[in-house]
């Protein structure tokens, strides 16, 4: 150290020349040698490319790859540098014997580079090829060589190595040329591919065909000398054709990558996606695309979600259409109409609040709320229908009686606990709409949201009837992503279980399309709970289904908003929802949560709590927030005769004689349209003529409803139609009497349907019963 420090001291010029070198020479190579754009790659769950986008500058240079296929790293060695893992950065021997064939020649025939070198030239791009600029590269060669490691050094010009036209890397040249991942490459695909870099202007795939292949089958005969390969694996090498053309790359989930490039482009990223899955559902997407084109319907979506892991399974963003129907527009995550699919839960949210039991009956008859009036789809009316049958069969008009007694804001609650993202105004602005497809969502948010709910059972049948704090989470598409479902806790994160539960058990009741009513109990069908949605003006078709594993859920209309008749979720979404579950594992239904529930007494007809009055009942599993849900209201204690044909009372009948009998008995209105579909249906007896102090009687309604418009449209002979005025009395051979605007017009007796001819303008209609009951409308007419 002594000497040292006294040799400075005395050479003073030196050792600040060697100081100065030294320190050039560690900082003369840059931090990061390559710079260029890369393309955006995304992989499958098990590392397949499922897809690129073409990086900034237009060559095909994916990122890079610390990974070197074995067969392509042995060939690349003995063609380019075979002491490549003896020297340090440069091999003089052959410099020495490169410069010493320039010179007799009298032009550059032999470069002398090893791999080092080159991948500094390689990172130096459009520096002239003269011996100055030969001496810096083996300078930064050796500082390469002194910075990284030799398996480095190979990924870098893996990488970078040009491959003749807009191909750059091993791994975009493999599937340009070969169509396959280079792992996969076999020994003549790779020492094809080995000796491209050498002359990539000269000699590529399609051009200077035979030039390449004795190139080639050097590189395999030097194999075959040096014993890497056999004489067998030589013999079948030699044998193999060359590439002609460049293969187009994958593109199996376009629309994903095209999500996945807005915040990683240029990167590899693996995805969750399960590629032979995907192609399954690309294929069920386009057979589906070829017959509903027919119809000028262009466009479908399509989502898989893993219930456990919240990971994406498949991810179509649209079919394989054209410009003109926007083929590049991702749907998945596009605010549209909803449709129908919401309606599940607010019959969730009215079981967990306890406003509601599975089956209780709901009226479905005429309904109007100021302007607004809502009807089923096929127009008709059942007058009373079981909470969970309307559920499956998607009826309108309950499922607005449902939200209006529930409460808007309420439901809208529960709707933004979902976060469903495009739910961006207050609860009065969709109105009762909002159960119908007055709001926009998206297939993610949808889907996302069922899987939640699933998700919910499971999970609380996995952990001793606990939940977890961030159930309702986002789904992944990335598998570097895991889930964090939060902490365990005994309170319910929005919905609890059984809730969930019994509304799936209610959407697993409907049927598929075009099938028979019973599908369920064929052998091998899969126990789905699923609902459709259909937009206004059939601009929409919705279907998303669920079981223990998996959510699927398809979206089919066009994407310019076009509506079309047809486009109805049942009929176009739900085939594409149940070919993709036939091609998904079976999985066992869902897991009965009996913590949150409890076997109680209902009325097999009415659906409520069971009263003494009920004369079928069934004891049947509820949730236990519908234990405070009132008890039956529609059976009734009635006094008859001995014949049971007429009600009596201690006026006209001895107490000894009286038949107690319990009656079902619905209001009128209900009543007039629940009869025609309820052929067994027994109407109240009416009183004996001689009994006094007969039960109140009751009117209502039946057309026209409140504050209408009616038009009266004219014949073929130029007369006016009739409007044809109806109700419905709970004693219909009541006589009624009828007046417009306090004219007495007639009366009705037994059916009670009254055919008026009223002048244009605003009337009110009055009726009154014989018992001085008295109902009144008020309608506008008009021609």
């Amino acid at each position: 150290m002594y000497r040292l420090k006294s040799y400075i001291y005395k050479n003073k010029v030196k050792s600040t020349v060697l100081v100065v070198l030294l320190l050039a020479y560690y900082f003369c190579l840059p931090k990061q040698l390559f710079k260029d754009p890369t393309a955006t790659v995304i992989t499958s769950s098990n590392n397949k490319l499922l897809g690129a986008q073409i990086a900034k500058d237009g060559q095909w240079r994916f990122p890079e790859n610390d990974t070197i296929p074995k067969k392509f790293k042995t060939c690349i060695i003995q063609f380019e540098d075979e002491y490549f893992y003896k020297h340090p950065g440069f091999n003089p021997i052959s410099i020495f014997k490169a410069l010493k064939q320039n010179i007799q020649s009298g032009e550059v025939k032999r470069g002398g580079s090893t791999i080092t070198q080159q991948v500094i030239r390689l990172s130096r791009k459009g520096q002239s090829r003269t011996y100055f600029e030969k001496i810096k590269e083996i300078i930064l060669a050796t500082r390469l060589e002194f910075r990284e490691s030799k398996e480095q050094i190979l990924s870098f010009y893996s990488s970078h190595a040009p491959f003749g036209g807009n191909v750059v890397g091993i791994d975009a040249a493999s599937w340009r040329y070969f169509n396959r991942n280079a792992n996969q490459l076999s020994w003549a695909e790779s020492a094809t591919l080995a000796v491209l870099p050498n002359a990539p202007s000269l000699i590529y795939p399609g051009k200077n065909q035979e030039r390449l292949r004795a190139k080639r089958n050097r590189l395999l005969k030097k194999l075959l000398e040096k014993q890497i390969i056999d004489s067998l694996t030589y013999t079948l090498s030699i044998a193999e054709g060359l590439p002609q053309k460049p293969y187009p790359l994958p593109q199996t989930a376009p629309h994903l990558l095209q999500k996945i490039a807005k915040t990683n482009y240029g990167k590899r990223v693996q995805t969750t996606i399960k590629s032979g899955l995907q192609n399954q559902v690309n294929a069920i997407v386009k057979n589906h695309y070829n017959l509903l084109k027919q119809n000028e319907i262009y466009n479908i979506s399509a989502l898989v979600l893993d219930v456990k892991t919240r990971q994406v399974l498949a991810y179509v963003g649209n079919t394989p259409t054209d410009k003109t129907h926007q083929k590049d527009v991702d749907i998945i995550d596009k605010p549209r109409s909803t449709g129908s699919v919401l309606k599940p839960f607010l019959y969730a949210a009215m079981l967990d609040s306890g406003d509601l039991l599975p089956n209780t009956l709901i009226a479905d008859v005429p309904t109007q709320y100021g302007n607004y009036s809502p009807v089923n789809f096929n127009k008709e009316y059942d007058g009373a229908v079981p909470a969970s049958r309307a559920l499956s069969r998607s009826l309108n008009v309950p499922a607005v009686r449902m939200l209006q007694e529930f409460g808007l804001d309420r439901f809208h609650h529960y709707l933004k606990k979902l976060n469903l993202k495009d739910l961006k105004y207050n609860a009065n602005h969709y109105g009762l709409t909002l159960v119908l497809g007055g709001a926009e969502s998206n297939l993610w948010d949808l889907c996302k949201s069922y899987a939640s709910l699933s998700s919910t059972i499971n999970h609380y049948s996995e952990n001793s009837s606990q939940y977890y704090t961030n159930e309702f989470c986002e789904p992944t598409f990335l598998a570097s992503e895991k889930i964090d479902f939060g902490k365990k806790t005994s309170e319910k994160t929005l919905l609890d279980a059984a809730s969930i539960y019994l509304t799936y058990e209610s959407l697993k009741e409907v049927n598929r399309p075009e099938s028979d009513e019973s599908w369920e109990f064929f052998d091998g069908s899969k126990q789905i709970a699923w609902k459709t949605g259909t937009s206004f003006g059939f601009r929409d078709a919705w279907a998303i289904g669920t079981t223990k594993d998996y959510v699927v859920g398809i979206w089919v209309g066009n994407a310019d908003g076009e509506g079309r008749p047809g486009l109805v979720g049942v009929q176009t979404a739900a085939p594409v929802l149940f070919d993709i579950f036939d091609v998904l594992p079976n999985s066992d239904w869902f897991v009965k949560p009996f913590d949150e529930m409890q076997k109680v007494r209902i009325c097999t007809k009415s659906g409520y709590r069971a009263t003494e009055n009920c004369e079928e009942i069934e004891n049947k599993f509820i949730q236990v927030s519908g234990l405070k849900t009132k008890p039956c209201p529609y059976h009734m204690l009635v006094h008859l005769d001995k014949n049971e044909k007429y009600q009596v009372n201690s006026s006209c009948e001895d107490i000894s004689n009286m038949e107690n009998k319990s009656w079902f008995v619905l209001p009128p209105l209900m009543e007039f349209y629940y009869k025609t579909k309820n052929p067994f249906y027994k109407r109240l007896p009416k009183f004996r003529s001689d009994c006094l102090g007969e039960n109140p009687v009751s009117m209502q309604f039946i057309y026209p409803k409140e504050n209408t418009t009616v038009f009266l449209p004219k014949d073929f002979d130029g007369n006016t139609n009739e409007l044809v005025l109806k109700i419905a009395h709970s004693k219909p051979e009541t006589t009624l009497f009828w007046y417009v605007d306090t004219v007495f017009v007639g009366t009705t007796k037994d059916i009670h349907d009254l055919a008026i001819l009223p002048k244009v303008g605003k009337h009110k209609i009055t009726v009154v019963d014989a018992f001085g009951n008295e109902v009144k409308r008020f309608i506008t007419v008009s021609k």
